[in-house]
């Protein structure tokens, strides 16, 4: 596992962003994990959250394309901080942009704030974390809706490993319905690696206990 995976995945248990315990997802789901990137909430968590997706999307996409594009809410400040992060490690100057939830009539009019999407675009989409891929049913329309764009991929933090809509899991059936590639910053398997029987700021975050749950947890949304 490469060094800043090791690193991102302590950075989430300190941001109190990961956390281990009894919770009912969105989707219905009882989880033993919970993801919540709204707890970046300071000037240094959002500078390191961006340097960590601007690696992983240097590995998986490389740098040549133009736009990143944060779906609302949540991802536009993961957008703002992956750019500025993009510039100040590589260089590259990258435009970001969102959509709003609801169309803005006047002024800065329309859907879209941040840079305008333009025909022959190359975009990056880039989220917190996918579980079901419904927000994506939503957010390619209106990427596409803006000309002739080419969507390189989809980042997102953390990749849980579980069942989508079917029988794969979500990124999986991402990458079928809209012919992109999709990939994570690190996956759950690689959470429970670098984290089950060790301590970590004298405790053990994923026990005996705790590594049963999570199993038992794949065994009934984990992908075959």
């Amino acid at each position: 596992m490469e060094d800043y995976k090791k690193e991102f995945i302590q950075f989430m248990v300190d941001s109190n962003v990961l956390k281990f315990g009894d919770f009912t997802l969105k989707s219905g789901r009882k989880s033993p994990f919970f993801m919540n990137a709204g707890a970046y909430v300071t000037g240094a968590q959002l500078s390191r959250l961006g340097e960590y997706y601007a690696k992983a999307i240097h590995d998986n996409y490389g740098l040549d394309f133009d736009v990143l594009f944060g779906p609302a809410y949540k991802g536009i400040p993961l957008a703002v901080a992956t750019a500025m992060a993009i510039s100040r490690l590589y260089g590259k100057e990258i435009r970001y942009c969102s959509n709003r939830k609801e169309i803005k009539d006047h002024g800065d009019a329309g859907i879209l704030l941040g840079s305008p999407i333009q025909d022959n675009d190359r975009v990056v989409i880039i989220e917190d974390v996918t579980t079901s891929g419904k927000s994506m049913d939503e957010t390619v329309p209106i990427i596409r809706a803006q000309g002739n764009v080419q969507i390189k991929g989809l980042m997102v933090s953390l990749n849980r490993m579980e069942r989508g809509k079917g029988e794969k899991s979500a990124l999986e059936e991402i990458q079928e319905t809209y012919g992109f590639p999709a990939a994570a910053i690190v996956t759950m398997k690689e959470v429970v690696d670098c984290l089950h029987g060790r301590e970590y700021n004298g405790k053990t975050l994923i026990d005996r206990q705790m590594k049963e749950a999570i199993d038992k947890y794949y065994e009934q949304y984990g992908v075959k």
